[in-house]
């Protein structure tokens, strides 16, 4: 389980033999059922996780009582409600299974421990924060500019097998879109 962890590390910054095996001291691991919550809305966020093996979703449920998806995680892939994270007020979002999954958690505290003990783990969450910044900024450009044939070719494009994994509902709710919307854009697509 940590070798996939340890291997997007990896991918961004080295880390020393002894630094991937002391890794694992700051890390539990969790499994959960497919629409299984690992956070709800209210709740405090205690832990950074990652996506070991299936995907994750996050979003929040309007005055409607429609689900507002706004970040879908997979394998490699980081999860939390970052502001409750940081702050330790509760937070607005639910994150919960879409596929059964594995993860690795870190607590704040944990996370603050490591940053003091391995210092190549501030600048792996510093890359990580980066991208994550630029990529928000590209999501919010593309929900302002593009149309919605423009966000699917998109969506799939960078995320192919994505597209295959999650129900065209939850594709469609994270796009802005409606189901039917991305039923005829598939259509029109083949």
């Amino acid at each position: 389980m940590f070798d996939i962890l340890i291997q997007h590390i990896q991918e961004k910054v080295q880390l020393t033999a002894d630094e991937a095996v002391r890794l694992q001291d700051y890390f539990t691991s969790k499994k959960l059922r497919k629409r299984q919550y690992l956070l709800q809305e209210g709740e405090v966020c205690k832990y950074m996780t990652f996506v070991v093996q299936g995907v994750l979703k996050s979003y929040v449920i309007d005055e409607r009582g429609i689900e507002n998806i706004n970040f879908i995680g997979w394998e490699g892939w980081w999860m939390a409600d970052s502001y409750s994270f940081f702050t330790g007020e509760k937070g607005v979002l639910n994150i919960d299974a879409i596929e059964d999954v594995e993860l690795l958690l870190i607590s704040k505290e944990q996370y603050d421990q490591l940053m003091i003990d391995m210092p190549v783990m501030s600048n792996y969450f510093r890359i990580l924060y980066e991208r994550s910044l630029a990529n928000k900024d590209r999501r919010i450009l593309s929900n302002i500019a593009y149309n919605a044939e423009e966000k699917y070719a998109q969506i799939i494009t960078c995320y192919p097998d994505l597209v295959n994994r999650i129900p065209q509902h939850l594709l469609a709710s994270y796009l802005g879109l409606t189901p039917e919307t991305v039923s005829r854009i598939k259509k029109k697509m083949k």
